[in-house]
């Protein structure tokens, strides 16, 4: 009997998740390992279990998929293909470097040739080296081609005026349902009716970091970085703010801002 592919999913949209989970389900070499709802449960799920394959939404919230890729230790990363909505620069970026990649709605045959694929590559000696440059190079390559325009100001409303908050003033934007409440270095607080997850791709990420699923800091904003148990941080910025890291967002800050 052939060994099943153990196979995890990681989209933070249910419908999709779930009509990709079905389609899995109907091939009989195919065990479906785990379902993430975010990029810090793929990750989790990935070290936990450590699949043959991961299929990562390309966007998702926190953390998307190239930032798991990212994330992953050398020795845990499986192979990945990609789920995007058409993308040009993903498509070339990915064929470029032989990662594959799915276009939603993800297709039954298209789906049947990445599972082909990723068991031909298992049988090569040394996949995994192989593997994780070609993920990472394909990483490089997608940041370059969809680097956007970065915003420089934000409009937020005082009473009857509207101010333009230089995004360089900003120490913090914390999620609120569909509030975000603004923090300057200052301490004067704004709010705005604004997705996080929106307001996140228009901030340069050399700037702007995440510390949990519902806040953004500015990094030139922090002062003090205070590890906790579990292997936390406790974040304080320049204008008093006391701000808990996630455990996952703890390993980033780790991994980057904390490394000479």
């Amino acid at each position: 009997m052939t060994t099943k592919l153990r196979v995890m999913i990681a989209d933070d949209e249910r419908p999709a998740r779930s009509f990709l989970a079905a389609l899995l389900r109907s091939f009989e070499d195919v065990e479906i390992v785990g379902e993430a709802t975010n990029g810090s449960e793929a990750v989790e799920i990935i070290e936990r279990e450590k699949p043959d394959l991961a299929l990562l939404d390309l966007q998702m919230p926190e953390l998307d998929g190239l930032s798991v890729v990212r994330l992953l230790r050398k020795e845990a990363t499986p192979l990945v293909a990609f789920v995007t909505a058409y993308d040009e620069y993903a498509v070339r970026a990915f064929d470029l470097n032989a990662v594959d990649y799915l276009l939603k709605p993800v297709d039954s045959v298209r789906l049947r040739e990445t599972l082909n694929r990723a068991q031909e590559r298992l049988d090569q000696a040394d996949f995994r080296s192989d593997e994780v440059s070609h993920l990472r190079a394909a990483a490089d390559d997608y940041d370059a081609a969809t680097k956007p325009d970065y915003i420089e100001r934000i409009p937020v409303r005082e009473r009857s005026e509207i101010i333009l908050l230089s995004v360089g003033s900003i120490a913090s934007i914390i999620a609120d349902g569909e509030l975000l409440h603004i923090t300057t270095a200052a301490d004067e607080r704004y709010s705005i009716n604004y997705r996080l997850k929106e307001l996140e791709t228009r901030l340069d990420p050399a700037k702007f970091t995440r510390l949990s699923r519902g806040a953004i800091v500015n990094i030139e904003m922090i002062s003090r970085v205070s590890p906790m148990p579990g292997g936390t941080f406790v974040i304080t910025l320049k204008n008093g703010q006391k701000l808990q890291a996630s455990r996952l967002q703890s390993r980033v800050l780790r991994e980057g801002l904390l490394r000479i």
